[in-house]
């Protein structure tokens, strides 16, 4: 059944919203790779041919890549970079301050330069204790294991145990970034309506607060950009965020021996009438198993015979992997994907961990 429409805005927390935290902006929304993937489910069912599962199977992938976009946003490669990243704003903003002693703006723009550099010293103290508080607890140790049991909590580790204790330090943090925006909105007006005058009388101040007030608004845009480009990239090249993942990111899913255990079989396609066992079968093809004697046909409909990965149509000789759920795909495309999140991309099934033959049935 079709989900309501979700009204919240795509630029949620993604990607570009992990940059945009470094930046004192705040958040809004559900996660909107997913969010994107929900609109793209309900585009598909009337414009497009893409199919329930293989929506859902890109509605899995952004919620893994969110996952370890959130663990690598919270690493400390990321977190020295918002260091460094707001010490430079801060060091900046002294200096010009210390240079332009003499300068009489119309406006108070050394207050704003001010306020401007006490967000960036309490985004930089929330930034230290949260990732202090982190550092106790162990977080960031559980993210393999967390993937690995396909569990649905965003984020990697016991990040919900820590909830009550930075709790303090997210309410600070929601503040200084409510405060940010609305600091901002003040300082474009006072720029905006300072105008020559203010240039004329206050160069460097001017300057400092244009500089300012630009970079903030073209890194939005660099980061919704971003945003929508994965987005993008999740829906149409998903093959290629799999083998990316792959190559770069620690394999947290199965091994070589576990992902050889699963059946392989070749896909042979027949016409619709072909007989089989001396019955009519109405079907695109059969998948005939590898590495064994029997030769059981198991009929693959039409509407099956394609890899929900790589929407590729299944063609004559094709190898594919069947997982425990039943759910089959091409042995490339599953086979990596099992070896960074060891469930099935459709159904979210373990492999790891059987489960009862009633069970599977239910997935």
């Amino acid at each position: 059944m079709m989900n309501s429409v979700d009204i919240h805005p795509l630029i949620g927390y993604s990607i570009g919203d992990e940059l945009l935290q470094s930046r004192r902006l705040m958040r809004h929304g559900p996660p909107p790779l997913r969010g994107a993937m929900r609109l793209f489910r309900r585009a598909s069912g009337r414009r497009m041919r893409l199919r329930d599962p293989s929506v859902r199977v890109r509605e899995n992938a952004a919620e893994e890549l969110e996952e370890r976009q959130s663990f690598w946003f919270h690493s400390k490669p990321a977190i020295i970079l918002d260091l460094l990243w707001n010490l430079v704003f801060v060091i900046v903003g002294f200096t010009v301050l210390g240079l332009s002693v003499e300068e009489k703006p119309l406006v108070p723009m050394r207050i704003w330069v001010v306020g401007y550099i006490l967000l960036c010293v309490v985004h930089v103290g929330c930034v230290v204790a949260a990732y202090w508080r982190r550092g106790e607890a162990g977080w960031g140790s559980g993210g393999s294991e967390s993937l690995v049991s396909g569990s649905n909590v965003g984020g990697y580790g016991g990040e919900h145990g820590l909830a009550d204790d930075t709790s303090i330090t997210k309410n600070l943090e929601s503040a200084n970034s409510m405060f940010s925006f609305i600091w901002w909105v003040i300082g474009f007006y006072w720029v905006l309506n300072g105008g020559q005058a203010l240039l004329s009388s206050s160069p460097r101040l001017y300057w400092l607060c244009v500089s300012f007030l630009v970079f903030d608004v073209a890194f939005i845009i660099v980061c919704v950009a971003a945003s929508c480009l994965v987005g993008i990239a999740v829906c149409c090249f998903l093959p290629c965020i799999i083998a990316i993942l792959y190559a770069v990111t620690d394999q947290d899913g199965a091994t070589d021996e576990e992902i050889d255990r699963l059946p392989k079989f070749k896909f042979r396609r027949v016409s619709n009438t072909e007989k089989v066992n001396g019955e009519v079968q109405v079907s695109e093809g059969f998948m005939t198993e590898c590495d064994t004697n029997a030769q059981n046909d198991h009929p693959i409909s039409q509407a099956d015979a394609e890899c929900c990965i790589c929407l590729s149509v299944y063609e004559n000789g094709a190898e594919l992997r069947q997982l425990p759920c039943q759910h089959h795909f091409h042995c490339t495309c599953i086979d990596k994907w099992l070896h960074i999140n060891a469930t099935c991309p459709m159904c979210k099934f373990n492999i790891l961990r059987p489960r009862g033959r009633h069970e599977i049935g239910q997935v």
